[in-house]
């Protein structure tokens, strides 16, 4: 799975993609969890849940162009803000010990992931798009949009009436926003549901 991801990374030929990709190893991107306690929150699931986003937005895109062929939604678009939307969460878990009550009513340890958000406390989407284009990729603006608002409704219960309208503008903007947002909910919420 890990050959794939980078091996389509780099069909995009993106200029800045290889530091993107020694940067992601480096974090532990490739044996991260994609949560804490929800999706595959096991080793490597971060990058199982990125693959999934991206089977999800080539099917997506397909469709749409099947149904609209003049919609403006790029191959190497939909590679680039799928496979590297949570590349925010590649530094932010930490397996540790938690406390549990067994069958008998007894306490037992179990190792489990904690959330320690304090190498770059950026938030979600803009840490992946400020981290990105720190390693030097460049992106193209729906990719920037795409990946910043891919959360959703998810991430805009905390925002300002500002943030709502700017999700809504991208949105409106840029398909591959709203492509990515429903990839991304499709991989989470019924692909991975029973792998967690």
């Amino acid at each position: 799975m890990k050959e794939e991801f980078i091996s389509l990374l780099r069909s995009t030929e993106r200029e800045g993609i290889d530091r993107v990709i020694s940067k992601l190893e480096s974090m532990g991107f490739f044996t991260a969890p994609a949560s804490s306690k929800n999706h595959l929150c096991v080793e490597g699931g971060l990058l199982e849940h990125s693959m999934n986003v991206y089977k999800m937005a080539k099917m997506i895109r397909e469709q749409l162009l099947a149904v609209q062929p003049e919609l403006k939604i790029k191959e190497e678009s939909v590679i680039i803000a799928s496979l590297l939307h949570d590349v925010c969460k590649a530094d932010i878990y930490k397996k540790g010990l938690k406390w549990r009550k067994d069958d008998q009513g007894r306490w037992e340890q179990y190792e489990a992931y904690e959330i320690d958000y304090t190498n770059f406390p950026m938030g979600h989407g803009e840490k992946s798009v400020m981290m990105l284009l720190m390693c030097g990729l460049r992106m193209e603006q729906d990719e920037l949009l795409a990946i910043r608002w891919h959360m959703g409704a998810w991430n805009l219960a905390f925002q300002n009436f500002e943030d709502k309208s700017c999700i809504s503008a991208a949105a409106d903007k840029c398909p591959l926003v709203t492509l990515i947002q429903a990839a991304d909910n499709l991989a989470a919420h019924v692909l991975e549901v029973d792998k967690s």
